[in-house]
């Protein structure tokens, strides 16, 4: 198409793809930054480039693990009013896109791609602090969020209400469980009986999810695992119950050929710096370049040599390759 006067990647995005937060889709595949009237431009139409693949590597998605929030002094679990809203200033000024949970895990399951330097945000519990002080900012910058609550834990001492919570689901938040009591789901007790033990997690996770449809009308769809620990019964009653994801609090990046039930979130500490916060943007997997091909004839273990791929990517790759995915 021939663009007009008065055309934005935003405007065209809208009126082609039905989106304006598509916007990054049209810039991407034409390689432009900015547009001027009398500009033939491409209108991608379907999805491209799902999962981030490039030639050189792969694109990853941190996703960032907050908890409580203070006015005055940080600590490891508790990030001040200040620095959080340098960490938020930060992504907003660096190109950053803050993306939902459901954008997050469409890119993972390989059905759309997301912008190439995209961070999830995550808060956990429901501390009233997060209200007070972390909701503010988010919306200053309009950033979306998804807070992981422990059911037992709202309308206690510095816990949120629900009617808070439902404030921050007006908004956009994506509320999703973090279990009824905050218990490990690893263990069974002292003396614990297996029955007792695959009982309470259903416990867990039931009673749970009822509250937050009972007070939000919502399904959830993702647990974040108390203490960032699961196991595969855990992982079997989420996908027998309809669960799309679980996350864990183990540091790193996702590539999109993580593991559902396996995804890693960074816990952003109140002791780091703007430094420390920065280390943990990584938004792509670079691959180490080849040595130069031999051309002599190969032996038989060359031949039977592989790329250093991750198990997980080749495992996920051939699953998309049998449907006609990939």
């Amino acid at each position: 198409m021939r663009t007009r006067a008065g055309d934005t990647f935003s405007s065209l995005a809208a009126r082609y793809l039905g989106d304006l937060s598509k916007d990054w889709m049209i810039r991407e595949f034409n390689g432009m930054e900015t547009i001027d009237a009398g500009q033939d431009i491409i209108i991608p139409k379907k999805p491209f480039c799902r999962g981030g693949l490039k030639l050189n590597g792969w694109q990853t998605v941190p996703v960032l693990l907050y908890h409580k929030f203070s006015t005055k002094t940080g600590g490891k679990y508790s990030v001040t009013q200040a620095a959080f809203e340098e960490q938020m200033k930060y992504l907003k000024e660096n190109g950053y896109s803050v993306v939902t949970l459901d954008q997050f895990l469409n890119f993972i399951d390989f059905k759309d791609p997301l912008p190439p330097k995209s961070v999830v945000l995550t808060f956990d519990d429901g501390w009233e602090s997060m209200y007070d002080i972390a909701f503010p900012i988010l919306k200053k910058y309009g950033f979306p969020g998804a807070l992981f609550v422990y059911t037992d834990f709202i309308g206690k001492d510095r816990a949120m209400s629900w009617d808070q919570i439902r404030e921050l689901a007006e908004y956009g938040f994506d509320i999703q469980s973090h279990t009824k009591t905050h218990r490990d789901l690893t263990e069974s007790g002292e003396n614990g009986s297996f029955e007792d033990y695959f009982g309470g997690l259903k416990e867990e996770l039931i009673i749970s999810s009822y509250e937050i449809f009972r007070h939000l009308n919502k399904k959830c769809t993702c647990l974040a695992y108390p203490h960032g620990k699961t196991n595969r019964f855990v992982t079997a009653l989420l996908t027998e119950h309809g669960y799309r994801a679980g996350f864990t609090t183990d540091e790193g990046q996702n590539p999109f050929f993580i593991n559902n039930f396996l995804i890693r979130r960074t816990r952003i500490s109140g002791e780091w710096g703007m430094e420390e916060f920065i280390k943990n943007l990584d938004t792509f997997f670079k691959e180490k370049e080849k040595e130069p091909i031999e051309t002599s004839i190969p032996s038989a273990a060359s031949e039977k040599a592989v790329p250093d791929l991750s198990e997980q990517f080749r495992i996920k790759a051939g699953e998309y390759e049998k449907t006609g995915e990939l």
